[in-house]
């Protein structure tokens, strides 16, 4: 008897999710959803239940409910935003990870959980090459390990003009002045917000063609300010790719004594290819780093890491202490230190496992594949006369017209999304309707990029 037969022997509900999963990403299927809000909602919506339903029964409908909504961003013809699939042996270790039910709180609630983070946490810092005693927090994703990054640099700044935010509490504090570009990812002020900062604390700074920071219009803004400073720079636009300048970044931050965060929430993986070295050159000389785990490495979702420079920092932000949880001396890690959370999902395990499955030459390969993909598709539309690129193409992102018209860029989208079998999506940058073209599906390569830009000269012609 197989060990499959003998689960469904047990647990007819495992058995049902097992075999559906495994056949779904061997089948042909519509990239975008097939039904609207008002179809799901139909069989999504139904009244409370009152008595219970079998579990088998209840994953069917499941099934049946979920799938004509679902986006395939599993699938290598997924380009329209920076997602990532996810990797097969990671979802392979988040079913252990939801079967064993550890709570990855502290050490002695789950020891595994707990070293499994210290493992993947010195294996991302030897990957990213970043000062091997910075500290990693495992979180949900980008938007968190940019809160616990903030919330890190939040209280150095405050601790450096002699102000104890953990004593004294935000209210009475110093203005802390945050330096970011106009055209940084939302999720940046979203975590800002979180941390009690508002726009009396932005400082936005002009962007430049790639959506990064003026560096000159940045030194002078920081010149006229007084008092604490936080900067936010980019690694990895989410249009057109780009990078700050971190060696400028890194000067201006040490000449002010500020704190210097960057959101490389994909781009920091450009550091595991010498050949894009360049774009993050100086980079390590920042205090804490966003990085998502779902995108490069395609580790399932709920998967960030929030990295950051000074360790005591970091714990004095996050840490949840109690009385009830105790530590003993030969403990390892408590996650707890280094995450908002203390009930929290055992993040470790599906991480450790995509890690060690790809090892750095996969992490590698994906890395160069995906940005060679962007490099050929923007040679072959630059030969196409209706095609207008808007971005350098240093990384895995393409922006571009058609026929430098809003309304025609959208006709393109519908067009190349209208059979299922591709999809886009537009967006307004630079006051500009324009066609987003991300290459970061585990699987697409320059064979998948080949039959998009076929398909785009032809509705350009």
């Amino acid at each position: 008897m197989t060990i499959m037969s003998t689960i469904g022997t047990c647990n007819p509900a495992l058995t049902a999710a097992y075999d559906y999963a495994v056949q779904y990403r061997q089948r042909p299927r519509a990239l975008d959803a097939t039904q609207n809000a008002a179809e799901l909602r139909r069989k999504f919506c139904l009244p409370t239940p009152e008595t219970g339903r079998d579990g088998r029964a209840v994953i069917d409908d499941l099934i049946a409910a979920a799938e004509p909504g679902l986006v395939a961003n599993t699938n290598p013809n997924f380009f329209a935003w920076v997602m990532g699939g996810s990797d097969t042996t990671g979802v392979a270790a988040d079913w252990l990870t939801s079967m064993w039910g550890q709570n990855a709180g502290i050490f002695q609630t789950s020891p595994a959980a707990a070293i499994a983070e210290e493992a993947v946490s010195t294996w991302l810092l030897d990957l990213l090459d970043l000062p091997r005693e910075s500290s990693v927090g495992l979180v949900t994703g980008a938007t968190m390990a940019g809160f616990v990054g903030l919330a890190a640099a939040r209280g150095a700044v405050l601790a450096r003009a002699e102000y104890d935010i953990e004593r004294q509490g935000l209210q009475a504090a110093p203005l802390i002045h945050v330096f970011l570009c106009d055209d940084a990812h939302a999720t940046n002020f979203a975590a800002l917000r979180y941390l009690g900062f508002g726009e009396a604390n932005f400082v936005r700074i002009p962007a430049n063609t790639q959506g990064t920071m003026q560096t000159d219009r940045l030194a002078e803004a920081m010149r006229a300010r007084s008092g604490p400073k936080i900067v936010i720079a980019t690694a990895g636009h989410i249009n057109s790719g780009g990078f700050d300048d971190f060696p400028a970044l890194g000067w201006l931050c040490r000449s002010h004594d500020a704190w210097l965060h960057v959101d490389g929430a994909f781009g920091l993986w450009a550091r595991v290819l010498p050949e894009k070295a360049h774009l993050t050159a100086a980079v390590e000389a920042a205090d804490s780093w966003s990085v998502d785990g779902h995108k490069w490495l395609q580790i399932p979702y709920d998967s960030g890491f929030a990295i950051v420079k000074n360790a005591e920092a970091h714990r004095r932000a996050m840490d949840i202490s109690a009385n009830y949880l105790n530590r003993n001396p030969d403990d390892g890690r408590n996650p707890t230190e280094f995450n908002p959370e203390l009930s929290r999902r055992a993040r470790g395990f599906a991480a450790w496992a995509v890690i060690r499955s790809l090892g750095r030459e996969g992490v590698i390969e994906t890395v160069r594949r995906h940005c060679a993909c962007a490099s050929e598709l923007r040679h072959r539309l630059a030969a196409v006369p209706a095609i207008q690129i808007r971005n350098r193409v240093d990384l895995n992102q393409i922006v571009l017209r058609v026929h430098d018209c809003d309304q025609a860029t959208r006709l393109m989208a519908d067009r190349l999304n209208a059979d299922f079998n591709t999809f886009v999506r537009t967006a307004v940058w630079r006051g500009e309707t324009v066609l987003r073209i991300s290459a970061i599906e585990k699987d697409t390569d320059l064979s998948t990029i080949a039959k998009l830009a076929d398909n785009i000269e032809r509705l350009a012609g």
